[in-house]
């Protein structure tokens, strides 16, 4: 190995591993304890030689992956030449590789060059997004469409878009997100399209503000497919690796500036995206046993959470679990609720007028546990430590142990078995999340119908894991704390894949503009479900992992899943991260629209005309109407106008578009009045608080009220009154105060 000393001498290792004691290193396997003790000694003996240099580690310099690594904590850095780095498609040889790391490594001419040098070379990224799952690949990709040079940085390039838990996307107020991460241009929907085997729109009985579009998925096409689509996308570099550490720039020390893997390597960029998951310290609970990982087969981030610990940034525990996967050549599906997929499907993405296995859905069936099995649970719940565990868990998708013991007067709980996939012998069943022993497991399953025979290929099991404290944040999911570094998905404790990539499209185009120094795409409440989730992050911070329902967003008539598009891509559009080919849909989208609107507008007759017509009865009040009134006092359904022959020129439209006329006009006269809520709501939004505000300085204000303000530090007056704890009253405080301090300081 080459390496560098505290002068920039080049040097080499010597057989007996001795360096200057400016280095520090650690091995991680393949040594014995006396090598491991003499390793852990130097690094004790050094530490404080190694915290000064160009580029500032927070934390750990770097871990060595089963191999030797070391790092200068001065100037200089090993790499190894089989670390493995991935561009796109192609597979990095050696000696490529080992000349990207060199090039983001800082020897001390570089790192001389780049203190306070705006001539500096510039670093090899602009954007590094940490980890492969829902958030990071919407991250990733958003960065990269922005034009942003993007690198996704992920343990394993297989497990890319890996669905960890249950193999499905969307339903109630989730399904609103996926088709508002598709209006600007996001990948899940489209990914979810191609891997769909049953399609369902949720609550279709209500109205169609809270329709929640869901799919089944097959767990193996939804990976492959988002591992094509992220290869194929432009100004984006795939990097296998575990990040340990982040970077900081010498001339701003809380300014992130690239990661550090645990092989050694570090990459330089200007802005960084964390969406680490359940990694963070992560430890699974299988029973009374307990191992670190982020999930199964995989290690956990220990330096990452110890690197933002040390930061500053106060860190959280939440937990989550998954249920056993069952075979499903053992189960006795006979007699069993059988549910169908709608026919035909409806899509994700605004993209796509039908579904790639249109022709080969699948249907789920129904079970339910019993008294047997809640016996089980009930007489064993010493035998699990997560179900002790004080931390936090989903209330909403909680592990059966929990169902029993909060719902104990319950005979059962329902179990929806899921198969994983066209050509996977493999079920999911939904709601049999358990802790258990493996084999007390196996004895619950086999109380339940159907379920008799099952045979088991993986335990359910728990998963314990840290999370900063959202309201770090700014709303363009910043870190208040470091400039450049931002964070998405699980990290801000959410739970669900599409919270997860809502977070990580917003990140991710944030990231890529504040490298280019413009302003971020800030969505509100009125404008998205993801403005939603991120003000709701943000101000109020969690107490358990954060859900999204359609019952969070107050402005839900204008916030439906049929109408993102035209809410969201033209202003993706304008921000950077929107292509021309879906502009161009969207354009013609609202051509056909507008077109419906003008026809049904111009088709005009008297209440008595209509009464005849329909078939129906119309109070006779001599005034005339159009079809659109029609539908919006629902005389009739669209469907019944065009039958009738009053609109042929309509039937020529798309279904769709048809089908959002008609919603439009059902809650017409009710979004007039929900307009005049959200004009007050964006006044309020307008208001300012400067950032450096004291809130004990003003008067009226309850302790309570100012430890509120003061964990959250709202940036608008809106911000404020939406924060829990804070009253109306305390807003007008607020509000006179601020009101006040901008006239004296006008007036100065």
């Amino acid at each position: 190995f080459s390496i560098y000393n505290q002068q920039g001498a080049q040097g080499s290792l010597s057989r007996t591993g001795k360096l200057p004691e400016v280095f520090r290193f650690v091995e991680t396997s393949g040594s014995t304890d006396k090598v491991r003790r003499k390793m852990a000694a130097r690094m004790a003996a050094t530490s404080a030689a190694c915290r000064s240099g160009a580029h500032h580690h927070h934390g750990l310099v770097a871990l060595a992956s089963r191999r030797w690594a070391s790092v200068t904590g001065h100037c200089g850095k090993v790499y190894r030449g089989s670390n493995t780095v991935f561009c796109r498609k192609r597979r990095a040889s050696s000696s490529s590789t080992r000349q990207l790391a060199t090039s983001s490594s800082c020897s001390r001419q570089q790192a001389s060059a780049s203190l306070g040098d705006p001539a500096a070379e510039a670093p090899p990224f602009d954007v590094i997004v940490v980890g492969g799952g829902h958030a990071g690949c919407e991250a990733a990709a958003a960065a990269a469409r922005t034009g942003a040079r993007t690198a996704l940085v992920t343990q394993k390039l297989s497990t890319i878009g890996e669905l960890a838990c249950n193999p499905s996307m969307g339903g109630v107020g989730k399904g609103q997100l996926v088709k508002e991460i598709d209006a600007l241009d996001g990948v899940c929907g489209r990914v979810a399209d191609f891997a769909g085997i049953q399609f369902r729109m949720l609550n279709r009985s209500k109205g169609p503000a809270v329709w929640g579009p869901r799919a089944q998925l097959d767990r193996d096409l939804y990976r492959s497919r988002m591992q094509e689509e992220m290869a194929s996308v432009p100004n984006l570099t795939l990097i296998a690796g575990s990040v340990e550490d982040l970077v900081t720039a010498q001339h701003h020390p809380t300014q992130a500036a690239g990661v550090v893997l645990d092989d050694g390597r570090e990459l330089r960029s200007s802005a960084v995206v964390l969406t680490t998951g359940t990694f963070l310290r992560g430890q699974i609970f299988v029973g009374e046993k307990t191992f670190a990982a982020g999930r199964k087969g995989e290690g956990p981030a220990v330096g990452l959470a110890l690197t933002l610990e040390r930061a500053g940034f106060q860190l959280g525990r939440l937990k989550t679990g998954t249920p056993p996967r069952l075979r499903a050549d053992t189960l006795c599906l006979e007699g069993l609720p059988v549910q169908l997929s709608d026919n035909p499907p409806s899509p994700f993405s605004y993209l796509n007028s039908t579904v790639a296995q249109a022709d080969r859905l699948v249907a789920c069936h129904l079970t339910k546990t019993n008294p047997e099995t809640h016996a089980i649970v009930t007489n064993n719940l010493h035998r699990s430590r997560y179900i002790k565990e004080d931390t936090a868990g989903p209330r909403y998708c909680p592990s059966l142990e929990a169902k029993v013991v909060r719902f104990s007067e319950r005979e059962g709980h329902q179990v929806w078995l899921e198969p994983e996939g066209l050509n996977s012998n493999l079920v999911y069943p939904t709601g049999l999340s358990t802790t258990l022993p493996e084999d007390l497991q196996l004895k619950l399953i086999r109380s339940i119908q159907g379920l008799e025979n099952a045979e088991m290929t993986m335990p359910g099991y728990g998963v314990e894991y840290d999370y900063i404290d959202p309201r770090q944040l700014h709303a363009s999911l910043e870190t208040r704390l470091v400039p450049g570094l931002f964070l998405a998905g699980q990290i801000n404790g959410t739970t669900g894949y599409e919270e997860a990539a809502a977070q990580g499209i917003v990140a991710g185009i944030n990231a890529a503009r504040s490298v280019q120094d413009k302003a971020p795409m800030l969505l509100d409440r009125a404008e998205a479900y993801i403005g939603v989730l991120i003000d709701d992050l943000v101000h109020n911070g969690v107490s358990e992992p954060y859900r999204m329902f359609t019952s969070r967003a107050e402005y839900r008539l204008q916030l439906r899943a049929d109408n993102a598009d035209l809410r969201l891509t033209r202003k993706g559009y304008d921000h950077g991260c929107v292509s021309n080919h879906r502009l161009s849909a969207l354009e013609e989208t609202a051509r056909q629209l507008d077109e419906a609107r003008t026809l049904l507008a111009g088709c005009v007759k008297s209440t008595y005309g209509w009464s005849k017509v329909l078939n129906t009865t119309i109070s006779h009040d001599g005034v005339q109407r159009s079809a659109l009134d029609v539908l919006i006092k629902r005389h009739a359904t669209l469907t019944r106008l065009v039958e009738v022959g009053v609109l042929g020129d309509l039937a020529q439209l798309p279904a769709t578009v048809l089908e959002r006329v008609e919603n439009e006009a059902r809650y017409a006269d009710h979004i007039v009045k929900q307009e005049a809520r959200i004009a007050q709501y964006r006044r309020e939004e307008h208001m300012k608080i400067p950032t450096d505000l004291d809130f004990a300085r003003i008067k009226g204000l309850s302790a309570e009220a100012i430890e509120k303000l003061d964990a959250s530090r709202p940036e608008t007056l809106g911000a404020a009154g939406r924060i829990e704890g804070v009253t109306p009253a305390a807003v007008v405080h607020l509000m006179q105060f601020v009101k006040a301090e901008a006239t004296a300081s006008a007036s100065k």
